[in-house]
């Protein structure tokens, strides 16, 4: 039995594409309650209904998130992150049959909480210092974090090259790439989602909410005037919906930021204070999210009749924001969909009715989250005082009086400190 075994593992090495089999197909996890409901619709009509009461089921509990704050935020990135790394690799399990693979399973988790490991060790570093500095425990990992994560993923490594069997080295390297790149899809585009969201809370939602208005506006754009079919990867969709989704998105980022600018609590970067061990949103809030009187260029004052108009700074961004994520984002959706449609299923998984699985409502996300950090490091942050003085914190104490004493020599220098002061 076990030259058998051996043999028919050998036989998948050498497939073609062509002869990947098919993955069984998904069970329909619809309510009951829904189903008997909608029993009297047509089959196109039932799936609309279906969408739009778990999309709104949906985002009922993403606002209800939201209010409890930037820690369940995290709280709930974490969790898709997890959810779509797993929903990723069972594919790769059934369509390689790769669950007899030795110690294949255990080595993609293993591999999973080493890189979520040195990811969120770096957050902790740069966000919570103040915290870290207060426990001698916390301190050494910091210290050593990437040699940790380093000597982690190491082990795995080691455990993989010691897990290859003969005649399955081509199987067992498919699934090894596989966790990779899906490591690289999940775990450090939630990382750019986290970092994202201490730079405020606008910037995490205005980008996510765009991306969810936009696949909303889009399906009913197509769903009632969608006639000529977009392209092939997604059939379904149609250049009615993908012109009508980029307007209605592009308006509604625009005036869902002049909600957002007007709160401390959306606009203020989220900081850990070790003394009350919270999330805190309060500041200043910065030139972005003041209100500015803007001219009206001349074409669009004959249609308005404004000569000027008065807007937060951040409107201009969330146009390029909301543009991105109309234009450009759904081709994260048109990837996922090459990507399934490579190993011949519909859904990433049945999690939602209606919608399949939680890849499949978030294969446009990662994409901006990407697009939004670039977009923040390239054209928005400047140096952060906060940040600064957190590490000076840090250091040892001859270390801090060497740095005082340098920044007040600089300020003498520039004549902001008065010459008094030099003793």
């Amino acid at each position: 039995q076990e030259v058998d075994f051996e043999e028919r593992l050998g036989e998948l090495d050498l497939r073609s594409d062509s002869d990947i089999p098919d993955v069984p197909p998904q069970t329909d996890s619809t309510p009951e309650i829904l189903k008997r409901a909608l029993s009297g619709l047509s089959a196109r009509w039932k799936n609309w209904w279906i969408r739009g009461i778990l999309t709104l089921a949906m985002i009922s509990v993403f606002f209800l998130v939201i209010y409890l704050g930037s820690f369940m935020l995290m709280l709930l990135v974490l969790s898709i992150q997890v959810k779509c790394y797993h929903e990723i690799i069972t594919i790769g399990y059934r369509v390689y049959h790769s669950y007899d693979l030795p110690w294949f399973r255990s080595l993609s988790w293993y591999f999973l909480l080493c890189v979520n490991y040195f990811f969120y060790g770096e957050t902790v570093a740069d966000y919570f210092a103040t915290f870290v500095q207060r426990r001698e425990q916390l301190q050494f990992l910091i210290r050593y974090h990437r040699f940790i994560s380093f000597a982690l993923y190491l082990t795995g490594f080691c455990m993989f090259v010691l897990s290859l069997v003969k005649k399955h080295y081509r199987l067992q390297f498919y699934m090894f790439a596989w966790t990779h790149v899906t490591l690289l899809i999940t775990v450090t585009q939630s990382h750019l989602v986290i970092q994202n969201l201490f730079e405020g809370m606008i910037w995490f939602l205005v980008p996510i909410s765009s991306v969810i208005c936009n696949d909303i506006t889009a399906y009913i754009f197509g769903f009632f005037f969608g006639r000529t079919p977009l392209i092939k990867l997604s059939p379904k969709k149609t250049w009615e919906g993908f012109i009508g989704g980029f307007f209605s998105t592009v308006v509604f980022g625009f005036i869902f930021s002049y909600f957002l600018a007007q709160h401390q609590y959306f606009v203020c970067p989220v900081e850990y204070n070790s003394e009350t061990n919270r999330f805190v949103t309060e500041c200043e809030p910065s030139e972005l999210f003041q209100m500015k009187k803007y001219s009206v260029p001349p074409l669009l004052q004959a249609v308005l009749g404004w000569e000027t108009v008065n807007m937060y700074p951040f409107q201009m961004h969330s146009i390029a924001l909301s543009t991105f994520a109309s234009l450009i984002g759904p081709f994260g959706g048109f990837f996922a969909s090459g990507f399934k449609r490579a190993f011949k299923i519909k859904d990433f998984a049945d999690t939602i009715p209606g919608h399949g699985g939680i890849m499949d409502r978030f294969d446009c996300q990662y994409l901006m989250a990407t697009f939004v950090h670039v977009y923040i490091t390239s054209f928005i942050r400047g140096p952060n005082p906060s940040k600064l003085l957190k590490q000076l914190l840090i250091l040892q104490p001859e270390q801090q009086l060497s740095v005082y004493k340098t920044l007040k020599s600089h300020l003498v220098e520039k004549g902001i400190l008065q010459p008094s002061l030099r003793g």
